[in-house]
């Protein structure tokens, strides 16, 4: 416990740190984490983690998080269509390699590009928003996914009898779940209440929900496929956390989610 407290605090406030910067600086870090996870995410399938058919992906997810407009440079292609260019040279691998390289394999190294390149990209264009109000939306979401964990944890503990999904999670409980949920939307809101306007209660709600909800799928996500794998953890990089997967599950589901949805201004 002392352990996991001093590797929080430290890597916590080093984060927020640099959020509380911006500009480059920020966006870097979340660009290393990107590229870490992204080595987390194809350790934990097996595949050699600086393979050939593995630099695709980190590729993939160099080009979604590279920050381009911080350093004034048009990015040359979509990443829509980055994406499904590198798509097509995964396929292509299978094809070169006579499926020694199955399906199987580069299908999961592509799906963990997308996972953790928009989760990321999203992560590091919220703080950057145009609208000057980037870090106060940073802080807000963080926060209410923080309280959505928090409230998980104590409710699940306190009141927790009912099993959420014991066949990949077997200590979250419905009542976890929904304290959660009640934390979350008090968190947003109260952000709502000191925004001067900036954030109207209605949106707090909507922001609160999203964040407890798709991060508690996020997480329930990492869970599935640890399990698959039969792993406790994403990694080591964080002692008495795992890795930066396992801190960062629920932020790159519920980053993207609140964009594409347009619940915060458009980037």
């Amino acid at each position: 416990m002392k352990q996991r407290l001093i590797t929080g605090i430290v890597a916590g406030g080093g984060f927020l740190g640099l959020c509380l910067v911006g500009g480059i600086w920020y966006h870097v870090l979340v660009l290393m984490m990107a590229l870490i996870g992204y080595y987390e995410f194809v350790r934990m399938t097996k595949v050699p983690p600086f393979g050939g058919t593995a630099a695709l992906g980190y590729v993939g997810v160099l080009y979604a998080v590279f920050p381009w407009r911080l350093l004034g440079l048009d990015m040359p292609l979509s990443v829509m269509a980055v994406f499904w260019l590198l798509m097509l040279l995964f396929l292509i691998v299978t094809v070169l390699t006579k499926n020694e390289t199955p399906i199987a394999r580069v299908a999961m190294l592509f799906l963990g590009m997308v996972y953790v390149g928009l989760g990321f990209s999203y992560l590091a264009a919220t703080r950057s928003m145009p609208d000057g109000h980037g870090l106060f939306w940073t802080f807000l979401m963080l926060a209410a996914i923080w309280s959505s964990d928090a409230g998980a944890y104590f409710s699940g503990r306190r009141f927790g009898k009912h099993k959420l999904w014991p066949a990949i999670s077997p200590n979250k409980t419905v009542e976890g779940a929904i304290g959660g949920v009640v934390c979350a939307v008090i968190a947003a809101i109260l952000f709502a209440v000191f925004s001067g306007g900036l954030l109207g209660i209605g949106r707090a709600l909507l922001l609160g929900v999203s964040a407890a909800v798709v991060g508690q799928l996020g997480d329930l996500i990492q869970s599935a496929y640890k399990r698959v794998y039969g792993i406790k953890d994403s990694g080591s990089l964080l002692p008495g956390h795992g890795g930066i997967l396992d801190r960062c599950d629920s932020w790159i589901a519920v980053f993207p989610f609140i964009h594409i949805l347009s619940l915060l201004p458009v980037i």
